[in-house]
């Protein structure tokens, strides 16, 4: 446990960084989720604050009444103690842990424990549908075979700046901000393809978890999801020597930000059109928007998004704090990604 017993990160950040640098063990980066009822679930959240801040373990995990959602890293000398800690738990005996496929990277800085309403926010009202009910669930093999036939309807239920940089071949990829708008978005794309053979998939597959059994309930008839996600389905191909029908990069929330699936660049620097797939937060803190930006024009916008973003970044702290409120910057007047920067919506 961290100082002073409390059960919640007491450093800065600029500590913790320090902290994380001067590590010389390697880390397992990983991803977990489980539906089940929690009764009570900030003791239950408290609860695994204290045992695994003992471990080492730093991430971000979501408790609700409805489960828990976690992406983290783990010491990897511990990660049979972690796993062991995680299965002590009941309802969470044998819960896949999602290896990434750049499993060693440095990829959080703090363990965060948070209780939400909900582990994903959908929007839904699960009284409303058996949220049990859900789609099948289809192996990599399996995905491939179905992408091969050219009546199935392959579904991206992510977030357009995560599908940006990689996705599967052929995917309907919507162009929204967050999984509560994508819902409905979805359903009216696929309305006229009710009885097609209809594949979705995300990053570790909790979305599409949720999102089956809306569907099913809608009146879709045959509904898959990618087992385990993006990330088990590359670990899947790896092993068993399958194609690779998602090309890129797949993106994920944490300090990577992406992690490499296939050589593939997809797409293009917002500022220039160069094809890349690097992606950064804007160096104005006042902005913060995630964009897609190549070497050369990092170099030139010093990894922000517009001219007006740098230059506001090159002003002395004092002159950005008697500026900044109420100024509006690409990243608080429009989603993330969505801006280019000559202040145009993406039209790509």
């Amino acid at each position: 446990m961290e100082g002073n017993h409390e059960l919640r990160n007491l450093l800065s950040r600029e500590q913790l960084q320090a902290r994380l640098d001067a590590e010389t063990e390697p880390r397992t980066t990983l991803s977990f989720y489980r539906y089940a009822r929690i009764d009570d679930p900030q003791a239950f959240r408290d609860a695994c604050y204290a045992r695994w801040s003992v471990l080492g373990v730093l991430g971000r995990i979501y408790i609700a009444r409805e489960g828990i959602n976690g992406q983290l890293s783990v010491p990897s000398s511990r990660l049979d103690e972690f796993r062991q800690a995680l299965y002590s738990v009941p309802f969470l005996e044998g819960t896949r842990l999602n290896i990434a496929i750049e499993a060693e990277a440095k990829s959080f800085l703090k363990l965060i424990v948070k209780v939400r309403p909900k582990i994903v926010a959908d929007g839904l009202d699960d009284d409303t549908f058996d949220v049990t009910r859900r789609g099948r669930h289809l192996s990599a093999r399996e995905v491939n075979e179905l992408l091969d036939r050219e009546d199935t309807v392959v579904v991206d239920m992510r977030n357009h700046y995560e599908s940006e940089v990689g996705y599967f071949r052929g995917a309907i990829r919507p162009q929204v901000t967050n999984f509560r708008e994508i819902l409905p978005v979805v359903e009216e794309l696929l309305e006229d393809k009710k009885d097609r053979e209809i594949v979705m998939y995300c990053t570790g597959g909790i979305r599409c978890e949720k999102a089956s059994a809306y569907y099913l309930h809608r009146g879709f008839g045959r509904v898959s999801m990618v087992d385990g996600g993006i990330i088990e389905y590359a670990r899947q191909c790896e092993q068993e020597g399958l194609e690779k029908k998602y090309i890129g990069k797949n993106f994920v929330f944490d300090e990577r930000l992406g992690e490499r699936i296939t050589e593939d660049v997809v797409s293009r620097c917002h500022q220039c059109g160069h094809p890349t797939d690097r992606q950064l937060d804007c160096a104005n803190t006042a902005c913060h928007i995630l964009f897609v930006q190549c070497e050369a024009c990092a170099t030139t916008y010093e990894n922000c998004c517009s001219p007006e973003c740098r230059d506001f970044n090159r002003l002395p702290a004092e002159e950005r704090d008697r500026l900044g409120p109420g100024r509006l910057f690409n990243g608080q007047r429009f989603g993330k990604a969505m801006l280019s920067a000559h202040g145009e919506e993406d039209k790509k």
